[in-house]
C-alpha cells in the first residue's frame, strides 16, 4: 500500500514538473505582454509585472491590422480543413472498406507520404504556383495542403474498426457509396474528425514557413506572418506589443482545444492501429 502511494506521489510530481516546463514559455509570454518597456529590459528576472501595461494590447490591435490577420487565418485554415476532409474521408473509406487489387500498395504509399516533410516539396510547389501566377493569394496558401496523408491514415484506421455488416446493410437499403461515406461513416467517426480538425487547424494556424515564402502582401498575411510586422527597422522589435499580439493569436487555439479536448482525446485514443 505504501509503495503504491509513493509511486502515485512520484508520478504526480513528475507530471507537475513536466507541465511546468511546457507551460513556462506560455506564462513568460503573458508576463512580457503585461510589462512596460522599463520592466522588460532589466537585469533581474521577474515573472509578475510590477505594473500591468494594458496599453501593450491596445498597441498590438491598433499598430497592425491584427483583426485582418486573424480573419486570414480563419479563411486559410477553414479552406484547408474543408478540402482535406473532402478528399481524406472518401479515400480512407475506400482503403478500409473496399476491396481492390492496389489497396495495399496505395496504403503503403500513404504511409511513405507520412515520412516526407513538406519542406522537401516546397520549392517545386512554389515554382509551380509562380508559373500559374497564383502567388500572393489565398489559393497559394490553401492549395498545397488540400490533401493530407495523415488525414487519410487517421480516418482509414478508424473506418477499419467499423463492422462491414453496417455498410452492407446500408447498401441493401439502397444507399450509394457516397451516401454511405458522408451519412454513415463520417458521423460515426466524429471523434477522429475532431482530432484531425484540431491537428490541422493548429498546424496551419501556426505555420510561418509557407506563408513567408508564398506571400508578401500584408492584406493576406496569416497570424504568424502578421506578427513579423511588429518589427521596425529603426526602433527594433517592440516586445510588449509583440507578445500581446502573440497572446491574442494563440488564444483561439487554446479555447478550441479546451472546448473539444474530450472528443479530441477520444479520437486519438480510439483511432487504433488496426490494419
Amino acid at each position: 500500500m505504501r509503495q503504491g502511494i509513493l509511486i502515485r506521489v512520484a508520478s504526480t510530481i513528475a507530471l507537475l514538473l513536466g507541465a511546468a516546463l511546457v507551460l513556462l514559455p506560455f506564462f513568460w509570454m503573458i508576463s512580457i505582454s503585461l510589462k512596460p518597456p522599463d520592466e522588460i529590459f532589466t537585469r533581474h528576472v521577474s515573472l509578475l509585472p510590477d505594473r500591468i501595461a494594458w496599453e501593450n494590447y491596445a498597441i498590438a490591435v491598433t499598430s497592425v491590422p491584427l483583426g485582418r490577420f486573424l480573419m486570414n487565418g480563419v479563411i486559410v485554415c477553414s479552406g484547408i480543413l474543408f478540402f482535406q476532409m473532402l478528399f481524406s474521408v472518401p479515400c480512407a473509406y475506400a482503403l478500409a472498406q473496399r476491396q481492390f487489387k492496389a489497396r495495399v500498395v496505395i496504403f503503403g504509399m500513404v504511409l511513405a507520404g507520412l515520412l516526407v516533410p513538406f519542406h522537401v516539396t516546397a520549392i517545386p510547389i512554389f515554382l509551380g504556383l509562380a508559373k500559374l501566377r497564383l502567388l500572393d493569394s489565398y489559393t497559394a496558401l490553401i492549395l498545397p495542403f488540400a490533401t493530407s496523408v495523415f488525414g487519410i491514415f487517421l480516418f482509414r484506421q478508424f473506418f477499419a474498426r467499423m463492422p462491414k455488416s453496417l455498410f452492407d446493410a446500408a447498401r441493401v437499403d439502397g444507399l450509394s457509396e457516397g451516401a454511405i461515406v458522408w451519412r454513415i461513416a463520417l458521423p460515426l467517426s466524429w471523434p477522429a474528425a475532431t482530432a484531425f480538425a484540431i491537428f490541422s487547424v493548429t498546424a496551419h494556424w501556426n505555420d510561418l514557413f509557407w506563408p513567408l515564402i508564398a506571400t508578401s502582401d500584408p492584406a493576406i498575411a496569416t497570424p504568424p506572418r502578421g506578427i513579423l510586422y511588429f518589427r521596425d527597422e529603426e526602433a527594433g522589435t517592440d516586445l510588449g506589443p509583440l507578445m500581446a499580439g502573440a497572446m491574442i493569436i494563440t488564444a483561439p487555439l487554446i479555447l478550441l482545444f479546451l472546448f473539444a479536448q474530450r472528443t479530441f482525446i477520444r479520437g486519438v485514443a480510439t483511432g487504433g492501429l488496426r490494419g
